[in-house]
């Protein structure tokens, strides 16, 4: 399936709902550090109920080493500031689809690394900053796994 990651998630129940995200489709959820808060927090079990089992969820200490272990063939970062949109791409099994902090999105120097294949946008109305962390990166990967005929679904 595919892999969602979080580079230093700060809000605890959006990381709370990926991981619902996560057990529900299959995907992977992987976090960078430093995360805005503890994986026991509250509001991170609250908001992911009882699909932490459910889960695979991985803490990388940053992206390098994220980049290192996962071995990516393809990273899709995703930036209000892009041209392209998240439906202008042919999804594989196995890519990654980064998502920025929530209150400022990813940072440049994570966008110029060399592991990213492109940059895309979640369409949106003008004169909006962004959508909520978890909203999003359930967009992308419903897309995603549509594309691939909800491989696995019931």
């Amino acid at each position: 399936m595919f892999r969602i990651m979080f580079y230093q998630p700060c809000i605890p129940p959006n990381t709370g709902n990926a991981i619902r995200l996560a057990a529900n489709t299959g995907c992977e959820l992987h976090l960078i550090e430093p995360l805005g808060f503890s994986m026991s927090d509250a509001q991170v079990k609250r908001a992911g109920l009882d699909y932490h089992e459910m889960a695979n969820v991985t803490v990388h200490p940053n992206l390098v080493t994220a980049f290192t272990e996962l071995k990516p063939q393809r990273v899709f970062a995703f930036t209000a500031h892009a041209s392209r949109y998240h439906t202008d791409v042919d999804y594989r099994p196995g890519d990654v689809l980064l998502f920025g902090p929530e209150p400022t999105g990813l940072p440049d120097d994570v966008l110029a690394e060399p592991e990213i294949t492109d940059r895309l946008r979640i369409p949106m109305l003008a004169g909006r900053r962004s959508h909520n962390l978890a909203n999003a990166a359930s967009i992308v990967v419903y897309e995603a796994w549509r594309q691939n005929g909800f491989d696995g679904a019931v």
